[in-house]
């Protein structure tokens, strides 16, 4: 049997319309090497561009999600004011373009601390283990968080809650991170990635035009204002109207059926 690389691997899994995407550096605690950095880029990135894959699923081995980045790796990347993402390749953290289309849902349990948040703010839906312990913690290193958490901590949980945790660097447990809506639902230790897949394949029969259209609206409004997403609504809608996938979705009512889409 091959011994595993020292610096760990991203899995991609292929199961039906979804693309797994798996964390594997168990002894480390899943902590990213600069070989893992690039893998996850590649990864998301061909989530986008393979059209037999509909929803990603982001989810780690072992007890943990990650401990973070391994920073005596990846501490040239930060001198050099360089982004986790590779140039021209989908960013995994959902900030920088190109941005992808595609839906994720996270699974993450035991210990996801730093840049394993950044990563779970940016999917869409987020199921946490029981067991989960998050930490924001690169306060306590001199450093600050800088790919998602002071956005969307505080865009989700507003300002005081982001900064209680941002600002001390202390642990927090997942049935906060559901209130405060880091995560979006927390299931019994053990199931989350069986959970995930079950909202991914939910997500993964709808019609994936109107799924990536929800998603750039939702987007839209939160960058550019409700203004600008309103003013997409109709343009957006009557090309949806167009396509042969709304077709089907009045068909499938019609005859009291499940839809079939095929992103047409």
């Amino acid at each position: 049997m091959t011994e595993p690389h020292p610096d760990g691997r991203i899995l991609v899994e292929q199961r039906g319309q979804l693309l797994l995407i798996g964390i594997d550096r168990v002894p480390k605690r899943n902590g990213f090497s600069e070989k893992m950095v690039v893998e996850l880029a590649q990864a998301f990135d061909r989530l986008e561009q393979d059209p037999a894959a509909r929803c990603g699923v982001l989810h780690a081995l072992g007890p943990h999600f990650t401990a973070g980045l391994q920073l005596d790796q990846l501490a040239s990347w930060f001198e050099a004011g360089r982004h986790l993402a590779l140039p021209g390749k989908i960013d995994p953290y959902n900030l920088r373009p190109p941005l992808r289309t595609k839906p994720v849902v996270a699974a993450v349990q035991g210990i996801c601390f730093t840049a394993g948040i950044e990563l779970m703010l940016g999917a869409d839906v987020v199921v946490a283990a029981a067991d989960c312990r998050f930490g924001q913690i690169e306060v306590k290193r001199g450093i600050m968080a800088n790919h998602g958490a002071t956005i969307r901590m505080v865009e989700r949980a507003g300002w005081g809650n982001a900064m209680r945790y941002l600002l001390t660097g202390d642990e927090f447990d997942a049935e906060t991170a559901l209130r405060l809506g880091f995560v979006q639902e927390v299931v019994e230790t053990g199931r989350q990635l069986d959970r995930a897949i079950e909202l991914a394949e939910r997500v993964a029969a709808q019609a994936p035009l109107a799924v990536q259209a929800t998603i750039q609206n939702a987007r839209k409004a939160i960058e550019h204002g409700p203004a600008a997403a309103v003013a997409d609504l109709s343009p957006v809608q009557l090309r949806l109207m167009k396509s042969e996938d709304a077709a089907e979705g009045v068909a499938s009512f019609r005859e009291k059926r499940e839809a079939r889409f095929t992103g047409r």
